[in-house]
């Protein structure tokens, strides 16, 4: 009896001794002015040591927390935030012992805009016997947002290229654009359509000489 009353015991203690295990949450960020935008961040993830029962760890995951990180009033520039363990808001039994990174580095650019024009990207030769027209593509611009440092370096954007080989007949297709990479990106996501006519090659007709067969005697005769 005695022996299976500790066995009981050392079962419940051993089930409701705290572990500690290794999670990796995101880095959710909060409250970021609409006139800058962040180009570099140290950190999208930071690694946590939680500790608790094993009943309450096996319902934690990565996605059940994350470290928010609120960046109301942040200027353009280098912002460093220290992390601290107590913003973690962690599940009811779970306690965060541990945390790494100790701090997150961004980097702040002002946003700024650009309207800029649409060029179109396409390659191949039609079919034989024809050629590409008209070139149209729809909208002819298009506003851009990003950091302001690389949306002033545009003047345009190049559609993805378009493949004309072989073709014998108009082509209309939607296109994504290629904004050139940086941290540029559209300010209204619309569609964007290229048109391409092409156009048959006629051959041109060889004139046909008429004889006067009458003006050829007479000057026979003579």
């Amino acid at each position: 009896m005695a022996i299976a009353i500790s066995m009981v015991l050392w079962v419940i203690a051993h089930g409701e001794r705290d572990s500690e295990q290794n999670l990796d949450i995101p880095v959710a960020l909060h409250g970021l002015p609409d006139d800058v935008v962040i180009t570099e961040q140290s950190d999208t993830e930071i690694n946590v040591r939680v500790q608790g029962s094993r009943a309450s760890l096996r319902n934690v995951t990565s996605t059940s927390m994350e470290y928010p990180l609120n960046l109301e009033g942040v200027k353009p520039g280098p912002a460093i935030y220290d992390v601290e363990a107590s913003h973690i808001e962690a599940p009811r039994g779970i306690k965060v012992v541990s945390r790494s990174p100790a701090r997150i580095e961004l980097t702040i650019e002002p946003r700024g805009r650009k309207n800029v024009r649409i060029r179109p990207d396409v390659e191949g030769d039609p079919a034989a016997g024809f050629v590409a027209g008209d070139i149209v593509v729809e909208p002819e611009r298009v506003w851009l947002t990003g950091a302001r440092s690389d949306v002033l370096r545009l003047n345009e954007v190049t559609t993805e290229t378009v493949e004309l080989t072989g073709l014998a007949e108009p082509l209309e297709k939607q296109v994504r654009l290629s904004l050139g990479g940086g941290h540029v990106w559209l300010e209204e996501d619309q569609p964007v359509t290229i048109r391409v006519q092409i156009d048959s090659i006629r051959e041109p007709e060889t004139p046909t000489e008429e004889v006067d067969g009458n003006s050829a005697g007479g000057q026979q005769q003579g």
